[in-house]
């Protein structure tokens, strides 16, 4: 395993701490952050390589760049339903909690269970965790058919009404990515939504409406139709 001190000390050698300001005011957490790019932390993640055991390191160490490092390293393969827990108990911040799923959670064993449990979850960026898998999916996933992401609409709709707007927007992000994938799952997403703005609470009625103006948006619709020939 790389140096786990080596690496944190790199990171530190990257940082530009009058990034913070910025951070904290798209409400990302900055009390344990060193102030270094995304775009950074993904050239160290290619010169580390895959590394399980670093990415498990380089998150118990609670710096916010080294956690999302540890996302781009660690080997989705050996990803197991207990590690999904222990790094969600740690999302303090929409990014890092995005990040993850992007990076790492959506190709993992675990993602297709988590995407719909966490939905269900009280806590604030384990549920958008869910939301931010079910739209990873959807891009990543080029094998499931239309069904198994149809079953994930009513976890979806089940979760959507929330009122905290980081929940709602993952919601919505969740929605759009599945109702652009086909024409039927178009449909259902459409439908989903209707029902949404129809029997749900402010926060799912947000939901339907922001996400039926992209799936129901005339780019959108060529895309599919294209699909159809």
């Amino acid at each position: 395993m790389t140096d786990v001190p080596g690496v944190l000390a790199r990171l530190r050698a990257l940082a530009d701490p009058t990034r913070l300001a910025g951070m904290a005011r798209y409400g990302i957490a900055t009390e344990h952050a060193y102030g270094v790019t995304v775009a950074e932390l993904r050239g160290v993640a290619r010169e580390l390589g895959r590394d399980h055991d670093l990415a498990a390191a380089l998150w118990d160490s609670g710096v916010h760049e080294a956690r999302i490092l540890a996302s781009l390293v660690d080997d989705a393969t050996l990803v197991d339903d207990g590690q999904c827990e222990r790094w969600a108990a740690g999302f303090d911040s929409w990014d890092l909690c995005d990040q993850v799923c992007q990076n790492l959670f959506r190709y993992a064993p675990p993602a297709w269970q988590k995407a719909a449990d966490w939905t269900q979850r009280p806590e604030l960026f384990v549920r958008r965790a869910g939301f931010a898998l079910m739209a990873g999916l959807a891009v990543a996933d080029k094998e499931a058919d239309d069904e198994r992401f149809a079953a994930l609409l009513g976890p979806l709709a089940a979760g959507a009404d929330d009122d905290r707007p980081l929940v709602r927007k993952g919601a919505s992000w969740a929605l759009r990515a599945i109702g652009k994938r086909s024409p039927g799952l178009n449909a259902a997403a459409v439908a989903t939504a209707l029902r949404l703005q129809e029997t749900a609470g402010r926060g799912g009625r947000w939901v339907g409406a922001d996400a039926l103006r992209e799936l129901r948006s005339e780019a959108v619709q060529r895309r599919l139709a294209s699909r159809r020939r």
